[in-house]
């Protein structure tokens, strides 16, 4: 309940920031063949609409962005939504050398699972030329696992541009759950997307793996599927 009113107090504080010069409200809507998220297919390998709102001020930025799913359902919950917020701020050490800390609460309304699926993170990144290291860690429990206070999620990414304006961006990371589930929750993930903005427009597509998953516990419980398996995700995003 206290994240709920979280994310909905930031959402209010969204609309009400003051318009300045130097700020920036910025929106976005898309859709992807499967939304996969650190590696795990949020949809059982179907598709997702997605949109979301960032404002930014200076280094400070807050927003927040929606996705449908479909695992809450799937494990007998009551959510067909997930609902992100966030903020923090960003700044720089040194040329080409930047930092960037906040906190995240994916928020999944009325999720009635057993342990709720509500989960917060702060995080905290550097990014150095192209490549960015990012650590996250959970302050509650972790996306409806009992007892996973204090998992976490460390990632590696790069944005590169090949030709033409299109860019390459491979990622690698590893979520280690903690509590009972631990050694079948925890496992590493992979991707590699190219993309491309054509004035706002932008398509992708993207190699998306994972490695040393527990294939019985990352299953849909529908129809058996494998949600981690290696696929190929198209999706297409438009800026305004």
């Amino acid at each position: 309940m206290k994240r709920t009113v979280f994310a909905v107090s930031a959402l209010v504080a969204l609309a009400s920031l003051p318009s300045v010069a130097f700020a920036d409200l910025a929106f976005n809507v898309g859709a992807v063949s499967d939304y996969r998220y650190r590696g795990i297919s949020q949809t059982r390998l179907k598709p997702a609409i997605q949109g979301g709102i960032d404002y930014s001020n200076g280094g400070f930025y807050v927003g927040t962005w929606a996705s449908s799913i479909k695992w809450i359902k799937d494990l007998g919950g009551d959510a067909d939504v997930e609902i992100d917020v966030y903020g923090g701020y960003k700044g720089e050490i040194a040329k080409d050398f930047s930092y960037d800390v906040g906190v995240l609460t994916y928020q999944y309304p009325s999720n009635k699972l057993p342990t709720s699926a509500n989960t917060t993170e702060i995080y905290g990144a550097l990014t150095y030329g192209p490549a960015t290291l990012k650590y996250s860690h959970a302050v509650s429990d972790t996306f409806g696992n009992p007892d996973s206070e204090n998992s976490y999620y460390l990632d590696l990414s790069a944005t590169f541009e090949v030709t033409d304006g299109w860019s390459l961006a491979p990622h690698v990371g590893h979520q280690r759950i903690t509590g009972p589930f631990s050694g079948a929750a925890s496992y590493w993930d992979y991707s590699l997307t190219l993309s491309k903005d054509f004035k706002g427009i932008v398509p992708s597509i993207a190699i998306v793996s994972t490695s040393k998953i527990d294939k019985a516990f990352y299953s849909s419980p529908v129809n058996g599927k494998e949600l981690g398996k290696s696929t190929l995700v198209v999706g297409v995003k438009y800026n305004f």
